[in-house]
């Protein structure tokens, strides 16, 4: 249990060191067990925030242990849990190059080979659900059944994985190629990776949540 929460501490403070959030925007979780879901709190500065700071709340959002609220966006990480048992962690943030895709309500193409391994394909952009409702819960969910990462039009990103390190971890990929990517159509026309390749990569990616994240 301390693994989880000190996980869940760390990637939120690293989330904001990588300047993937500002002030207290974003949030991060991790699943304890079968029925209980540790997460940061709401409207608290992540440089302040300590273990004692964290809420565990029941996947019906009822919080079991704490003495803070917890992130006003719950839903949306709960969604993600009773909809998946093979996630473990949940990241949602504010990256810069991913927010721009998520304004202009265009989703990040897959032309990279490491994005198709690790995110599962292009990052599909959710349609347009308010902030902090069950209703944008469900759809951002509705968009990770075979991706690790789904954009939120007019908001920001949410990415899940084996843990709350694992999400992370493909937040930052998608926002490093979404950089790159954002550069190139400066450059001139991408060039999409051959169907075959995409085809096999995409496998790699089902073997690896469906046969490792549980593992």
């Amino acid at each position: 249990m301390t693994d989880v929460r000190q996980a869940v501490l760390d990637v939120a403070k690293t989330m904001y060191a990588k300047g993937i959030v500002e002030g207290t925007a974003g949030n991060v979780s991790g699943r304890l067990d079968t029925d209980r879901v540790v997460m940061t709190p709401s409207s608290l500065a992540y440089d302040e925030m300590t273990l004692d700071d964290l809420v565990v709340v029941d996947l019906d959002g009822e919080v079991v242990e704490g003495e803070r609220g917890p992130t006003s966006e719950k839903d949306l990480h709960l969604s993600c849990y009773r909809s998946y048992d093979e996630v473990g962690g949940v990241v949602h943030c504010h990256p810069t190059y991913a927010s721009m895709f998520a304004l202009i309500r265009e989703p990040i193409p897959a032309v990279i080979e490491e994005f198709v391994v690790f995110i599962g394909g292009d990052v599909p952009v959710c349609e347009y659900r308010t902030t902090g409702t069950k209703e944008l819960g469900e759809e951002v969910a509705r968009n990770l059944a075979d991706r690790s990462a789904a954009l939120m039009a007019n908001h920001g990103m949410v990415c899940v994985g084996k843990d709350t390190h694992d999400a992370l971890h493909s937040a930052l990929v998608v926002e490093h190629n979404a950089r790159i990517i954002h550069g190139a159509k400066v450059l001139g026309k991408m060039h999409e990776i051959p169907p075959e390749v995409t085809e096999n990569f995409t496998n790699i990616y089902g073997f690896i949540r469906n046969d490792m994240w549980t593992a």
